[in-house]
């Protein structure tokens, strides 16, 4: 019986990543996304290049009712989930602290931290049926250190970081592995979406080095999957070779 993996923001960078390398490998795949047009792209190209069984669920993670609608009206085959990667998350805006925009504060402590437990909260239930899991949490290397105008994203994935150790401690009766990913740089979305919209400013973020890809990050998740029943990772701090931690970067 094949493995069954949902991830969250599954419609482009570490997400869509995700999704390939899990159906790569022959698992189902469950993937959610708030773009509908976007989802049923990645649905179709798991299904055509893997011929993987995906199930798409339409829905923002910062809808707590949407949320927990479509995760309960999975299934009963699709219930045993092995793998929760919650991925959705985003960076908006980067200014100093007395300039930054509510609204984008709002946005990334709905998405990173709130739609977080939401999703977790409504899969991890199947986990503790089903008698095993494997929860894995897409922190940052801002969660260890914080940098100038930084302030709530890195207060967001900070507070991701200490949801994990909660979770691995909560969960631990359960036998349920909990591990924190910590991606550095990595060239996605991600940027263009934290500059809303300017890939000029966006790629400048890049210039110099190579960063990390969605690929690489996708690659190291999913090795934390494959490792011994009794093994678990916990905390992962990945960067490319240019980067030192959240702040230093050697750009030749």
């Amino acid at each position: 019986m094949k493995k069954i993996v949902l991830i969250t923001g599954a419609t482009s960078g570490f997400g869509k990543a995700c999704a390939e390398k899990f159906a790569a490998n022959n698992y189902d795949v469950i993937i959610t996304g708030r773009r509908k047009e976007r989802l049923d792209e990645v649905s179709e190209y798991l299904k055509n290049k893997f011929n993987a069984n995906v199930l798409s669920l339409h829905f923002d993670v910062r809808e707590r009712e949407a949320v927990f609608s479509a995760i309960s009206s999975i299934p009963d085959k699709w219930k045993k989930i092995s793998v929760l990667i919650n991925n959705a998350g985003l960076a908006v805006g980067r200014d100093y602290f007395e300039e930054a925009v509510l609204d984008d504060w709002d946005t990334m402590i709905d998405t990173n931290v709130k739609g977080l437990l939401y999703v977790s909260k409504a899969v991890v239930p199947f986990m503790i049926e089903n008698k095993e899991g494997h929860v894995i949490n897409l922190g940052s290397v801002a969660a260890k250190e914080v940098y100038e105008k930084g302030n709530a994203y890195c207060g967001s994935k900070f507070a991701v970081d200490a949801i994990s150790k909660g979770m691995r401690i909560d969960l631990l009766r359960h036998r349920i592995k909990v591990t924190c990913i910590h991606p550095g740089a990595a060239e996605t979305e991600f940027s263009i979406v934290r500059f809303k919209g300017n890939k000029d400013l966006a790629e400048k973020i890049y210039e110099g080095y190579v960063p990390l890809s969605a690929e690489d990050v996708a690659d190291v998740i999913y090795y934390t999957t494959t490792l011994p029943p009794h093994v678990c990772i916990n905390d992962l701090v990945l960067s490319c070779t240019a980067q030192a931690d959240a702040i230093y970067f050697f750009k030749g």
